[in-house]
């Protein structure tokens, strides 16, 4: 079989704290891989999860991600910005760092880059999920390395727990989306003041999952 790795990141601001998951399979072993960093972005913690996994392997590798960004920069993006000079019309290439490293650590090596919806319940992809928010948080959850005999996640079937949302909870954060630019606020009153008298959109949010899963829904529109 064929090395398996399921990758995922988290930022609480976006900028802000974040965190980074990466689950590596093979036929016989599942590893859990995780950190944290005090200032990134949800797209920096998405390439660093992939970028770790692929340090920790070789040969072929599938790497499922939900990131549209990180797909679309490896798999088409990369070889462009290359040929123009890493610049593109809005200006320099951002991230470039880590697509340079991106870029050397899966030359030759037959990586194959392949969507998963996030937040659908594939059992690799909510772990991934919870093991980056975890850190975003500031939480450092247990990591599981051993025989894949033992690992209780079934990896691609639906259903696996995922975090609740309790009513009365206290908002993580209140997100709002003026002329597509998606910004994350600490409180009602900070929102209010951004949208009001715009038109624009705007949602409490209970975790830093879910407020990664809208900020892409509404930047992606």
């Amino acid at each position: 079989m064929k090395t398996i790795i399921f990758t995922d990141g988290a930022s609480k601001g976006n900028p802000g704290p974040g965190g980074w998951g990466a689950i590596v399979v093979t036929d016989t072993k599942v590893c859990e891989y995780g950190g944290s960093e005090m200032h990134t972005t949800n797209n920096r913690m998405e390439m660093h999860a992939a970028l770790y996994a692929l340090t920790q392997t070789e040969g072929p590798v599938t790497i499922y991600t939900d990131s549209a960004y990180l797909l679309g920069g490896m798999r088409t993006w990369v070889s462009a910005w290359e040929k123009n000079g890493w610049k593109t019309k809005a200006g320099e290439v951002l991230n470039r760092d880590l697509w340079h490293a991106l870029r050397d650590a899966s030359a030759g090596r037959g990586v194959m880059w392949e969507k998963i919806k996030g937040h659908d319940g594939a059992g690799g992809n909510e772990r991934a999920d919870l093991i980056a928010t975890s850190f975003a948080e500031g939480v450092t959850p247990e990591l599981f390395c051993g025989a894949r005999k033992k690992y209780k996640i079934d990896l691609f079937a639906k259903g696996q727990p995922t975090r609740p949302r309790s009513r009365g909870k206290k908002p993580y954060a209140y997100l709002s989306c003026v002329d597509g630019r998606v910004r994350e606020h600490q409180s009602w009153d900070e929102c209010k003041a951004c949208v009001h008298g715009k038109h624009a959109r705007y949602k409490k949010v209970f975790s830093a999952r879910e407020a990664k899963e809208l900020h892409n829904e509404w930047e992606n529109k």
